[in-house]
């Protein structure tokens, strides 16, 4: 008699951007990675919400971390949902926290939704809506944080990628709050560097966190700013330790080293 295998199905169905499928991850039974017309977008351990595959989203985690004196709830907008491994994090380590999720594919929600459910009480709001949409219709909600993490193929959308949005970002942040965003670049680094121009014009503090080799530029891979309004309030010292200790080492650039950085690049307006 043949025996049945205990290990968990793929599934494969369309959504609206593309082929969603979820694999089992054969070392941890309750672990799940998402991809998009094979491309990986994320991976959640719905067993353990606090184990991070993906070294961009330990470095966003690394700044909700430091958003907070530790377990305080925080008020967090997602935008950008995948399979919720951020909004997952925040519910454990920070219970209680107020979260609302925007994600534009409506049918990749629900398969996340069905496939890979939440806890009660760690459920997000979730709406299926635009990014820039969503956040000009805020008129009275202020957030901790705002975490971007939105992609059209593989870059974050031009319409998100300017200073109209970034001050609709800063307009819905509390005066404390800290503003993460996620793209992804490739040598000479053009889009960080243009990128770190247009939050400067906006936030007073700004920072990024990357990969030494990718800031080296020896490869592509994902870079992390964190803006936020008010002077000196990154926790510069913090971020950067984190990112050193990291499996994938990393390095923050701040102050003359974000000069340096972006030293030329013009900020990119709506127009543009």
């Amino acid at each position: 008699m043949t025996r049945r295998s205990s290990r968990p199905a793929r599934r494969r169905e369309p959504v609206e951007l593309g082929i969603a499928e979820l694999v089992p991850d054969p070392a941890h039974p309750d672990g799940w990675t998402l991809l998009i017309d094979g491309v990986e977008q994320s991976y959640v351990d719905l067993a353990d919400p606090t184990r991070l595959r993906f070294a961009y989203v330990r470095r966003i985690a690394s700044v909700l971390d430091a958003a907070a004196a530790p377990n305080r709830p925080l008020r967090v907008l997602h935008l950008g949902g995948g399979a919720l491994t951020l909004p997952r994090y925040v519910a454990a380590t920070r219970p209680g926290s107020a979260q609302r999720v925007v994600e534009r594919d409506a049918a990749l929600v629900a398969l996340v939704r069905r496939e890979l459910p939440l806890s009660a009480d760690a459920g997000p709001r979730i709406d299926t809506a635009d990014a820039r949409d969503a956040i000009q219709r805020i008129t009275d909600e202020r957030y901790d944080v705002v975490v971007a993490d939105v992609y059209r193929g593989a870059q974050l959308p031009a319409h998100l990628a300017g200073t109209g949005f970034a001050a609709e970002v800063a307009r819905v942040l509390t005066p404390d709050g800290i503003y993460a965003v996620n793209l992804t670049d490739a040598p000479p680094l053009a889009v960080s560097r243009t990128h770190a121009a247009t939050l400067r014009t906006v936030f007073a503090d700004v920072c990024l966190i990357a990969d030494a080799a990718l800031l080296r530029g020896r490869r592509y891979g994902n870079v992390v700013f964190a803006a936020a309004l008010r002077p000196q309030r990154l926790p510069v010292a913090r971020l950067a330790a984190v990112a050193r200790r990291d499996p994938v080492a990393g390095r923050v650039l701040h102050g003359p080293d974000l000069d340096a950085f972006a030293v030329g690049a013009r900020p990119v307006d709506d127009v543009d």
